[in-house]
């Protein structure tokens, strides 16, 4: 159900609307009276009585009889300003407080007042854009298997513009629906049961995708990968009776001469851990152990859409980890793409085999300027960095500060943990080039399986981004849902892109 946004030019208070927003500064709340004092006049004594001072992530309603009918005044805080500016992550969540209000009280028209976006230190057109991916974001529910969906009331949402500059607002307001119509997507992809979202109907969406959106898209059969020396991906996929699949996806500027960087999404759609397998409670939700591939295909038709001056792949491994007869069995040896061969010591460590190949066949087919995979790798960086952050790992100082850059401004946080020569013999093999989990003395999970990845990818720029901890089931961020995906990577890719386009 999406949000229905237009713009009024008109005065707050003069829209005719169920409830009406408006954000404040902590401390700062002369503009509550001036904006909603004339319908209510003792505003401030109510904030005061309600102890409102205008921290971050906290809001009062007051319902009040405007004109013989009921309304709600909502006043949302952003907190106090750090180095001379307001947080924008904190204005993402007062509107998403503002939206779950509305869907609480099943409101259907809602007025909010733009704030100055000099205070935010951003311009008007992302100021809007940040809005409106938030609003759809935070209308997302996975109700697709619900016969009563709760009775949920459509939205629209009035923004007042006051001296904001209406085309960079409608500029923002366009480019953000785009975004969160693509975030959207992945965590649908995500939440899907894996007995309906196979290897094979992945596919399908990114080849659709690329039909809509015109960027190219190559799927490669299971046979196709055996035969290419895809040894990793065939291994995983072998207790299963759905087939693998290598999804390959182009974005091509008409810029000349452009860089070209990749982007490898890990996309085991449903993981028992294979033969060495998972507890019954640790497979409730393996259906999330694709949150990567699903980033990677949503980030590429939103590329196609906003169209940066860059040159960008993306590559999905796709396969099911199941227990079978055929299934790779600890013990196993298997040679990958780039010719390594691996000692499978447990078959729950699955996702690096599937996405080392897929960094080397980028790296040799495509040679790009840089490579960043995404993936719910390990649990080590989930006990490491919790649900608020995902993992950074790389060695290579100018991909680190676009990540985090990129991090900073699209709202999705990252964290670097270390990878250094010290963990660089972990996983070694007594029997093959390398093992797929790491000697025990070693500990750090996260970091290990980081290791086992950069052997793959040569002198390539590279960085490795564990979303274990922060795809699913995030708490207290008021545009997630629990139990449900997040969808994260795509702004974060997005930004990436899009910033490296500018500046090459």
């Amino acid at each position: 159900m999406a949000v229905s946004v237009s713009i009024a030019k008109d005065k707050l208070m003069r829209v005719r609307a169920d409830a009406y927003a408006l954000c404040v500064e902590q401390g700062a709340l002369d503009a509550v009276k001036k904006v909603f004092g004339s319908v209510f006049p003792s505003i401030l004594e109510y904030c005061k009585k309600h102890d409102f001072t205008g921290k971050a992530e906290t809001i009062t309603s007051v319902p009040v009889d405007h004109d013989g009918r009921l309304i709600y005044l909502l006043v949302l805080g952003l907190g106090a300003k750090k180095d001379k500016k307001l947080s924008v992550e904190n204005y993402r969540r007062a509107i998403a407080m503002a939206i779950r209000f509305m869907q609480k009280n099943k409101l259907a028209t809602l007025a909010l007042q733009l704030p100055d976006t000099q205070l935010f230190g951003v311009d008007d057109d992302f100021l809007a854009q940040e809005m409106a991916t938030i609003v759809s974001m935070t209308d997302y529910v996975f109700d697709t298997f619900k016969e009563v969906s709760g009775g949920r009331v459509p939205l629209k949402l009035s923004i007042i513009l006051d001296d904001h500059d209406a085309k960079k607002i409608k500029k923002g307001l366009e480019r953000g629906e785009l975004i969160g119509a693509a975030v959207n997507d992945a965590r649908q992809w995500i939440n899907l049961p894996a007995n309906i979202m196979r290897p094979d109907e992945l596919a399908s969406q990114a080849r659709q995708l690329s039909k809509k959106y015109g960027f190219a898209c190559r799927i490669f059969s299971e046979k196709e990968i055996q035969d290419m020396g895809l040894g990793g991906l065939a291994a995983v996929s072998s207790g299963s009776e759905q087939d693998c699949c290598l999804i390959v996806m182009e974005y091509k500027t008409n810029k000349e001469n452009a860089q070209t960087i990749a982007f490898v999404g890990k996309g085991i759609t449903y993981d028992s851990g294979g033969l060495s397998l998972k507890p019954a409670k640790s497979m409730e939700t393996m259906k999330e152990d694709m949150s990567g591939a699903a980033a990677v295909i949503a980030t590429m038709q939103l590329l196609a859409q906003l169209k940066p001056d860059i040159n960008v792949i993306g590559i999905a491994p796709v396969a099911e980890n199941l227990p079978s007869g055929s299934s790779a069995k600890p013990g196993d040896i298997v040679r990958m793409y780039n010719g390594m061969t691996v000692e499978i010591k447990n078959t729950d460590a699955e996702g690096r085999l599937l996405l080392a190949d897929a960094l080397a066949y980028v790296i040799k087919n495509y040679k790009p300027a840089a490579v960043i995979d995404v993936a719910t790798l390990t649990g080590a960086c989930m006990h490491a960095l919790g649900p608020f952050f995902t993992g950074l790992f790389t060695e290579h100082e100018e991909v680190k500060k676009r990540i985090e850059q990129a991090g900073a401004i699209s709202g999705e946080s990252v964290w670097q943990l270390p990878l250094t020569d010290d963990y660089k013999k972990a996983m070694d093999s007594v029997v093959a080039d390398l093992n797929n989990i790491a000697d025990p003395k070693y500990m750090a999970g996260a970091t290990t399986a980081a290791v086992f990845l950069q052997k793959f990818v040569g002198d390539t720029p590279w960085a490795h981004l564990d979303i274990a901890g922060t795809s699913f089931d995030v708490p207290n961020i008021p545009y997630y849902s629990r139990e449900t995906a997040t969808g994260v990577g795509v702004r974060l890719l997005t930004q990436v892109a899009m910033e490296w386009g500018k500046h090459p």
